[in-house]
């Protein structure tokens, strides 16, 4: 997420259309080390916003495959400043671990003078303190499918085998019409170009919703890699999308299915303890100036609604599988009380 343009850096809004750009940092944190980077417990840092639908997928994979041992966290400030991601929640503005105020100074120590801005979720090499990856599509993949030897016990498949083709076009729909058109719609720039991305947006979530009717998870009876991604959008969307974007046809909460599959997966441990509503608003309101230039946060929506029963659990499925729940929030990852329902 970078200043004032689709939030994560991989992004490029000018006068006719938004278009997000592609990761820069591409390589790969795998098993086999083909890229350079093996997989190795204590090696790496995984560096997120809160605000960001992008970095939470990989908050939400991190917690449910039991990686928090393996991959430690670093938030940042949901405001950025000129320099894009900086890290002003901790003691001297400093990183703990990798000792530098702004996410900017591990790319630069990749590579300076690279293309595009400075993007969330970024994966740093702890003893180098360089960028490793920014590649938000395939991070997220890698967690679970390369790094299955420092899994948790009882660590769901969320990118099952026999199951990914499905996965990958789901996601992909997903992706065109939700993720990604939510922003088509909030930085457009002409009427015909928001009517045109807004439509999408309410089509793909409709097409959801009668997916969804008649099935609990989006592919097969577990959570996969496709609830996540959709998840990190719905989540934000009355709060953020719906005024803020103008993506205001309904609201999720008018929705009957889509807010009672939000509602579920929020309240399945590993998603909903990864959420600061706070950060999102914030972030979202106060960075975008060009859309909001007064920079004021909405008090809505009102939060109490998101703890209250879904009745999902009657379309039957499994969620972790042949798997176990995530153990509880580590203490210094807790999401503040006052962020929450």
């Amino acid at each position: 997420m970078s200043r004032d343009d689709g939030d994560d850096g991989n992004t490029g809004y000018g006068r006719r259309a938004f278009k997000r750009s592609k990761a820069h940092f591409a390589d790969r944190i795998t098993a086999d080390g083909r890229d350079g980077w093996p997989v190795e417990a204590g090696r790496y840092r995984l560096v997120v916003s809160r605000a960001c639908p992008w970095a939470s997928r990989s908050l939400v994979s991190r917690r449910l495959l039991g990686l928090e041992d393996a991959l430690s966290l670093a938030v940042a400030d949901p405001i950025q400043d000129d320099r894009s991601w900086r890290f002003t929640l901790d003691e001297d503005g400093r990183d703990p671990v990798l000792g530098i105020r702004y996410l900017s100074e591990a790319y630069d120590r990749r590579e300076s003078d690279y293309p595009g801005g400075v993007s969330v979720p970024a994966i740093v090499e702890v003893s180098s303190g360089r960028l490793v990856t920014n590649d938000y599509q395939q991070l997220t993949l890698d967690l679970a499918t390369e790094w299955t030897a420092l899994h948790r016990e009882g660590a769901p498949d969320l990118y099952p085998a026999a199951l990914r083709d499905e996965i990958d076009e789901v996601m992909a729909d997903v992706y065109e019409d939700v993720n990604n058109g939510v922003y088509r719609a909030g930085f457009a720039t002409g009427q015909e170009e928001y009517e045109a991305a807004c439509a999408g947006v309410f089509r793909r979530l409709e097409l959801l919703a009668g997916r969804l009717e008649r099935q609990r998870y989006l592919v097969g009876d577990t959570i996969t890699e496709a609830d996540i991604r959709l998840f990190t959008t719905l989540v934000r969307f009355d709060a953020v999308y719906h005024g803020h974007f103008k993506c205001n046809r309904w609201k999720l909460t008018e929705n009957r299915v889509l807010w009672g599959y939000i509602r579920d997966l929020y309240q399945t441990p590993g998603f909903g303890d990864t959420v600061d509503f706070d950060h999102i608003k914030r972030h979202y309101y106060q960075v975008h100036t060009g859309i909001n230039p007064t920079r004021i946060v909405p008090l809505g929506p009102d939060l109490a609604g998101w703890l209250t029963p879904h009745h999902r659990e009657e379309l039957g499925g499994r969620p972790f599988g042949d798997g176990t729940p995530p153990g509880p929030v580590r203490p210094e990852e807790r999401i503040p009380a006052a962020h929450t329902p």
